[in-house]
């Protein structure tokens, strides 16, 4: 007989100190009573003794699709097609294939027109993802050679709906490129990347890119896949126009002619483009051992300035800080500055910020080459003058003669086709003439004389670029050489040395605005020449941008 005393002191089962069974005295439900799954209650029903009003029709229960029921036909809202319709999108092909495909890339996604689908040769319907894979080739290579965000995106617009992919979405970063693809509305995307690792300046490479998109965008000629791929291949495997020597001749002669803009004569422009060339060459050995670029241009900066107190230490009757601004001016990223504020006034800020943080690594490497050799040029007894800005004598054809020959030098450094080396050298001695003519001549203000100079360079760089189907920056980047601030950069450097930091300041600041100045004006001397020249579509294919934000 079991103690009723000991199962008492036995510890309850799991089952009994359950939350989910049963408490005592309530009987279960019969399972064996309950119908299927179907008539399990959900939150979402209707609990029972409740009669709710149920709406008479087929759709009882409600449906996206039906009109709801607060929808009244006279208080209805104002369709979204305006009473003039929507207008029709014209893209003509004989529009530069840049303003027809920046002008889709600009109007909102919704509103984007969608043309017939072009087939090349007997394809029975493009590789989607080879497709992507040949855009983001073509992207990679425009934009380590320096083209601006929104050129590269519109390129890559092209070269998809060359091959029938039209809707697709190009994104581009300072090192990152994606691309997706969506057939359609029920399809799932293709979504492609590429990250651009090393960059190179080499305005040839990119003319024939721009070509070779320019083939493809033209309808008539019917470019096969493979047929772009072997074209793409031979465009990375071709060699440089210009041997290293010859570079590094041009770096020579680039600084001796920046060294007479600002004042030099015969003995400066020897000693500045002896300087440019030794650090030329002793950038490249450190480019060889592996050292980044803020090392490359810290070495590159310190032969020049080292001869320039050299020659104010041995008493040569000389214009030493000439020297010094002949070697900044081979050394000044122009370039990289452009290119990101082009990038920010577009509105690619995040590719603008790193552009131009790359701008400032690389400027204060100068900085740290030249203020290490001018420090020691001080503690040496070197008798370096920063008021020496103040007198810079006024040549007009000797220094138009200088402009030119140092925007034909910086040509040749960047690679340049020789077909452009003539245009990009009238227009680099068109820009000085201008900035001589308002700031020597008419007593303006530095800043507004080079902003204005920087707009005539992109007004005329965008003309001859056009209607060759090519990039703007090869008639550009060269022609701005002249303008850029490497005598403020100088004089700022040797104040800060002489530890004379507020006056340094202000001259670095000075340099900064000038190079703000070259950069806008270059930005908007193009968007004004595409303001007044005929763009596709008339009214409807204007270039839209993003609306002032009014502070919110």
């Amino acid at each position: 007989m079991a103690d009723p005393e000991a199962e008492d002191r036995e510890p309850r089962s799991d089952k009994a100190r359950s939350a989910f069974g049963p408490p005592t005295g309530v009987t279960p439900p019969d399972p064996a009573a309950a119908d299927d799954e179907s008539s399990t209650t959900s939150e979402f029903a209707l609990p029972e003794g409740l009669d709710a009003p149920r709406p008479a029709g087929p759709e009882q229960e409600g449906s996206a699709f039906g009109t709801p029921r607060t929808y009244s036909a006279r208080n209805a809202p104002p369709a979204f097609t305006p009473a003039t319709g929507v207008p029709l999108v014209s893209l003509t092909k004989d529009a530069p294939w840049q303003d027809r495909m920046r002008t889709m890339l600009r109007m909102p996604v919704a509103e984007r027109p969608a043309p017939e689908p072009v087939h090349k040769e007997d394809e029975p319907g493009p590789a989607v993802p080879r497709v992507l894979d040949l855009t983001l080739r073509i992207g990679e290579l425009l934009l380590a050679g320096g083209e601006g965000a929104e050129d590269v995106e519109t390129a890559m617009f092209a070269v998809c709906r060359s091959y029938g992919l039209d809707r697709c979405e190009p994104n581009v970063t300072f090192t990152l490129l994606s691309i997706s693809h969506q057939p359609s509305l029920v399809d799932d995307p293709v979504t492609a990347s590429r990250t651009v690792r090393r960059r190179g300046t080499d305005y040839t490479r990119l003319a024939a890119v721009y070509r070779l998109v320019d083939d493809l965008s033209d309808p008539d000629t019917a470019i096969h896949l493979e047929e772009a791929y072997r074209r793409l291949a031979e465009i990375r495997r071709n060699r440089h126009p210009y041997p290293g020597w010859a570079l590094t001749a041009s770096g020579g002669l680039l600084a001796g002619a920046a060294s007479v803009l600002v004042g030099g004569d015969a003995v400066v422009f020897v000693a500045a483009a002896l300087g440019a060339m030794l650090g030329d060459r002793l950038a490249w050995l450190c480019a060889g051992r592996g050292l980044p670029e803020f090392y490359q241009f810290t070495a590159a900066a310190m032969p020049p300035a080292a001869i320039g107190v050299a020659l104010t230490v041995a008493h040569v009757d000389v214009k030493a800080s000439a020297v010094i601004t002949g070697g900044l001016f081979a050394l000044l990223p122009g370039r990289a500055l452009v290119a990101g504020v082009q990038d920010g006034l577009t509105g690619f800020y995040i590719t603008a910020s790193a552009r131009l943080l790359e701008v400032m690594y690389l400027f204060v490497g100068i900085v740290v080459g030249v203020l290490v050799v001018l420090y020691f040029g001080v503690k040496l007894g070197a008798q370096l003058d920063p008021d020496a800005a103040l007198n810079i004598s006024e040549r007009p054809l000797l220094q138009i003669a200088a402009a030119m020959a140092l925007s034909l030098t910086f040509a040749v450094l960047l690679q340049q086709e020789r077909s452009t080396v003539l245009a990009v050298t009238l227009n680099g001695g068109v820009a000085w003439s201008v900035y001589g003519a308002m700031h020597y001549a008419g007593g303006i203000s530095p800043v507004a004389s080079t902003a204005v100079a920087a707009g005539l360079v992109g007004l005329f760089g965008q003309l001859l670029s056009r209607y060759r189907f090519a990039s703007a920056l090869p008639y550009t980047t060269a022609a701005i050489g002249p303008l850029l601030p490497g005598s403020a950069t100088y004089f700022g450097l040797l104040s800060i040395a002489q530890n004379n930091v507020d006056k340094g300041l202000v001259s670095l600041t000075k340099a900064a605005a000038l190079a703000m100045a070259i950069a806008i004006g270059v930005n908007l001397g193009s968007e004004i020449s595409r303001l007044f020249l005929r763009l596709p579509g008339g009214s409807a294919g204007e270039r839209r941008a993003a609306k002032r934000t009014r502070g919110f």
